[in-house]
């Protein structure tokens, strides 16, 4: 357990999927854009750097290697169409949180998530769900598990379903101040690119939003 954040994994995941990762970042006392010119500056070097040929490559691998984690369960993965927008039009445009959490996404061809950390009831925890599990999703979606999905608990819920997303209770809004990125990994897929990905979120919301990094760490 580490000081800044109450969080385990379950024996269950642990021999489902030995080895492959996870990581968060908690991001405290956040606002919104404190410098929107050197934010701007932020982003188009991001995006310049991402869309590198090498560095493009090797993003669209491991968005691939996701996309097959995704089918394998019978759901569509997102990644693919966030990056072929990307790569064409820039990151998308919503609120300082969001926008990090597509940066680091794309930059880094990871699945990461942004939440409202105080809107969690209690520890979480990485677990693999029984089959008929049921959460709600985000527009109150209800999202039902299928045996051996990858999921995150607090002391009370299902928070996220990795192939099918995250929670409405836990949702970020325009009000949120404390924020916490989390990222999967799948089979395949390193966990130093979990590291990278929620660096730059993590970086982006200290600079720009005025946000103190609490901790982050790479399971």
């Amino acid at each position: 357990m580490t000081p800044w954040i109450d969080f385990s994994i379950s024996e269950a995941y642990k021999a489902r999927y030995p080895g492959v990762g996870f990581g968060l970042t908690l991001i405290t006392g956040c606002r919104g854009v404190l410098d929107q010119q050197g934010y701007e500056q932020h982003r188009r070097k991001l995006l310049h750097k991402m869309r590198k040929r090498e560095t493009l490559a090797g993003i669209t691998e491991r968005i691939n290697i996701y996309d097959g984690f995704f089918r394998s369960f019978g759901f569509e993965c997102p990644l693919p169409k966030h990056l072929k927008r990307t790569v064409n039009s820039g990151f998308p445009r919503y609120n300082l949180m969001v926008e990090a959490h597509f940066m680091a996404e794309m930059c880094a061809g990871i699945l990461v998530a942004v939440t409202d950390y105080d809107c969690f009831d209690g520890g979480l925890m990485l677990d693999v769900a029984q089959a008929g599990e049921v959460s709600k999703g985000m527009g109150q979606r209800d999202f039902v598990t299928k045996d051996g999905e990858i999921v995150l608990r607090d002391n009370k819920d299902i928070v996220c379903v990795l192939c099918q997303g995250a929670d409405e209770k836990t949702r970020v809004k325009d009000e949120t101040k404390n924020v916490l990125f989390y990222a999967y990994a799948v089979p395949g897929i390193d966990p130093v690119h979990l590291e990278h990905g929620l660096t730059i979120a993590a970086e982006t919301m200290a600079e720009f939003g005025g946000g103190k990094i609490e901790g982050a760490a790479v399971y």
